[in-house]
């Protein structure tokens, strides 16, 4: 089985770049972020016609996860526990063949010390509440998605110009470091520990063509999901191109 994950920046702008990947990769379950797309007019026809079943959980202009998935979709929730009508969407989990998949795409926070990183802090831990009702560690778990925080320097093309500011602040690090004590592990320095793996580069400064990038979309994964993992890779042609996303899929093999 593969898992991607991939921030598209707006999936009816990136449509076509989305319909390249997944006929040449075909991965068997993909996790979006940053739809941007009110569920009524979620473009599933053409994922469907390359033989996806669709979930999703959006809205206008900003936000909005999916999950595609070749090998069956069953219990899907979306949000965070006491959500609010009208709250953000940005989570949507569901089981995939025997794997349990949560995909996130957390608030980015804007500046440390704005209202919206104390937001974000705090969105935190409402998804570890949420990950202690879904996702029993015993079984195979995987969540993934834009996590807008690194884990620690490795991550981080510049880590000195980068210090302290959001994406790597310390209180981020931490709060994303809860998400990994009830058990799961970061999948890809599972395979990659010393590597410069970036996905996301600015589209403001030309980052991707000198390689500065952080990573910060992850696949956390339970002590039997990491038992069947086979590697971790980031797709770089997806960044290259006509109209492509800030991101880079990510793809996990299990």
């Amino acid at each position: 089985m593969e898992i991607a994950t991939w921030n598209v920046n707006s999936l009816r702008a990136r449509m076509t770049r989305v319909l390249e990947f997944l006929e040449e990769k075909s991965p068997d379950v993909v996790c979006l972020q940053e739809t941007k797309v009110r569920d009524d007019l979620f473009p599933a026809e053409p994922l469907e016609e390359l033989g996806y079943q669709v979930v999703y959980h959006g809205q206008k202009t900003y936000n909005g996860v999916a999950i595609l998935s070749k090998v069956g979709i069953e219990d899907v929730y979306r949000g965070l526990p006491g959500d609010p009508e009208g709250t953000e969407a940005r989570v949507i989990g569901a089981t995939v063949g025997d794997v349990m998949v949560l995909n996130l795409y957390v608030v980015n926070g804007k500046t440390v010390g704005d209202p919206k990183y104390t937001y974000k802090l705090e969105w935190f831990d409402r998804v570890i509440t949420l990950m202690a009702e879904r996702l029993p560690m015993s079984e195979k778990v995987v969540v993934t998605g834009d996590f807008n925080v690194t884990f620690d320097d490795r991550d981080v093309y510049d880590a000195e110009a980068w210090r302290d500011k959001i994406l790597c602040s310390q209180p981020e690090r931490e709060a994303l470091a809860s998400l990994m004590e009830p058990g799961l592990h970061d999948a890809l320095r599972h395979f990659h520990p010393e590597d410069d793996i970036y996905t996301w580069w600015d589209f403001r400064t030309r980052a991707f063509r000198d390689n500065r990038g952080l990573r910060i979309d992850h696949f956390l994964v339970s002590d039997s999901a990491l038992a069947q993992a086979t590697d971790v890779q980031v797709d770089l042609a997806r960044r290259e191109g006509l109209k492509p996303s800030d991101h880079a899929p990510v793809i996990l093999s299990m």
